[in-house]
């Protein structure tokens, strides 16, 4: 039998006051989202410079099948790599995850045709899908608890800013008169693994989780790793308060969770939450899905926008989802979890409402269709940003990454069908009816607040309590 290890790390770590570590600790992993956000971007922004004859002369089918095979890699990384953060540790995996995208995608810079062009975009998905296992994990596990909602809204709302970036940098690269037509968008893949490798490097001098090192009998290395990080805040200038010795918690370990340990945990022990982590992350992921990938349609059908003036619309869709979860994020943390998670998901689905009843009216133009768009996704981002600290603090710390890739991947599998829909809903120029729409809006805006009434119910009151008061370690 393995010995107890009895330690004051949990609660030395949610003592702590924000300093520069912890700083630096969430630029080093929340990368992770930007680079997503910058992948997606360049990738849909390069689709019709791949159909050049002068490029890789892909079809239609072609260039949407390389966004398929991205996506697939993601959700496979999030499970493989996912599952290995909780057996091997969470800075070991984002750091092979981080090194990963860096390679696969470099090389996909440098494809000279489809084929070698799928396999390395299908690889960097899988460093991108395992990210998000092992960086949530990690920083819900050494972020102190009273900062635990904000930063995770704030990490995942980067992904945005990779959006921004991707439009931006897209602008000007895939401009003919800029650069060679077959140069621009090799440029293009560089920019991720360029700004990749910068992280990269400081993501090598991090820590691992105190608190995954206490469940697998690392007593000794977790003491070690809480003492730098102390040492570290104490140089900035930060306090560190007495902490009280009957917080002290004791662990046995007893190895890596068998899957049948992690479907009852799952099924039997939190069912409540394992429906409110599907239901928040289905309904957030079709809500996006939907509407982000069919938005130049939409532009371009219903409003006459032409695709090379589509960036800048996109541009203010973007700063709304990056500012929403900053704004609104501290409230996650004071007025709590139940009562944000149900208002943002219910919020966001009336204003969507209310914008799909305009459009139909034809009261709309492209630049009020995008303001109330960039208002709605504004409340949207903090919502659906909640979906991933749902599910990423209320289970046991030796399921959590495996646990936030099994949502991931439901939420892909149900997020794909949206463009699907709202694709065949609008339909060509020659058959373009508001009203058809307007009926998948309206489908969308109930899926939405739907999820908000039953975080209502079902949310937890999570801020500012340690991870161990909300889903007791298994080795506990």
């Amino acid at each position: 039998m393995r010995s107890v290890v009895r330690s004051l790390v949990p609660a030395r770590l949610d003592r702590l006051p924000w300093s520069a570590f912890h700083t630096r600790f969430v630029v080093a992993l929340g990368v992770a989202w930007v680079l997503d956000g910058m992948e997606i971007t360049i990738a849909g922004a390069i689709g019709s410079v791949l159909q050049d004859r002068r490029t890789l002369g892909l079809s239609a089918v072609e260039v949407g099948l390389t966004a398929s095979v991205y996506l697939l890699g993601e959700v496979v990384g999030a499970l493989v790599f996912g599952r290995l953060a909780d057996r091997f540790g969470r800075r070991r995996l984002f750091v092979v995850t981080l090194g990963l995208y860096l390679v696969a995608n470099g090389i996909t810079a440098f494809s000279p045709n489809l084929l070698f062009l799928l396999f390395f975009r299908f690889f960097a998905g899988a460093g991108i899908g395992g990210e998000y296992a092992a960086i949530h994990s990690a920083i819900d596990e050494l972020i102190p608890s009273r900062y635990r909602g904000r930063v995770d809204l704030a990490v995942s709302g980067t992904y945005w800013l990779g959006a921004m970036l991707g439009t931006a940098s897209t602008y000007v690269l895939l401009d003919p008169d800029v650069l060679p037509v077959n140069v621009g968008w090799r440029l293009g893949l560089l920019i991720g693994p360029a700004l990749g490798a910068v992280i990269w490097t400081l993501r090598r001098h991090l820590p691992e989780s105190p608190r995954w090192l206490l469940t697998h009998g690392r007593g000794e290395e977790a003491e070690r790793t809480v003492d730098g990080i102390e040492a570290a805040v104490a140089r900035g200038g930060g306090r560190l308060a007495p902490v009280d010795p009957g917080r002290a918690l004791e662990f046995r370990p007893h190895g890596t969770p068998s899957y049948r340990t992690i479907a009852r945990v799952l099924l039997r022990e939190y069912p409540r939450r394992t429906v409110l982590g599907v239901t928040l992350m289905i309904s957030q992921s079709f809500l996006y899905n939907a509407i982000f990938f069919t938005y130049v349609l939409v532009l371009s059908t219903f409003y006459g926008v032409a695709p090379h003036d589509a960036s800048k619309y996109l541009f203010a869709f973007a700063v709304g989802n990056l500012a929403g979860p900053v704004v609104l994020g501290p409230l996650f943390d004071t007025v709590g979890r139940r009562v944000m998670i149900s208002t943002t998901y219910i919020l966001s689905g009336t204003v969507l409402l209310v914008t799909a009843w305009l459009f139909d009216r034809g009261m709309l133009t492209a630049t009020t269709q995008t303001l109330l768009w960039s208002l709605m996704f504004f409340i949207a981002s903090a919502a659906a940003s909640s979906g991933y600290l749902t599910v990423s603090e209320l289970f046991p710390l030796e399921i959590r990454a495996l646990a936030i890739a099994l949502f991931f991947c439901v939420a892909q599998a149900f997020g794909a069908l949206g463009p699907t829909i709202f694709g065949a809903l609008i339909g060509g120029p020659a058959h373009a009816d508001p009203h058809r729409l307007f009926y998948g809006y309206l489908a969308a805006a109930a899926v939405m607040v739907a999820a908000g009434l039953v975080a209502a119910v079902l949310a937890v009151d999570a801020e500012r309590r340690p991870l161990e008061d909300l889903a007791r370690p298994l080795s506990m």
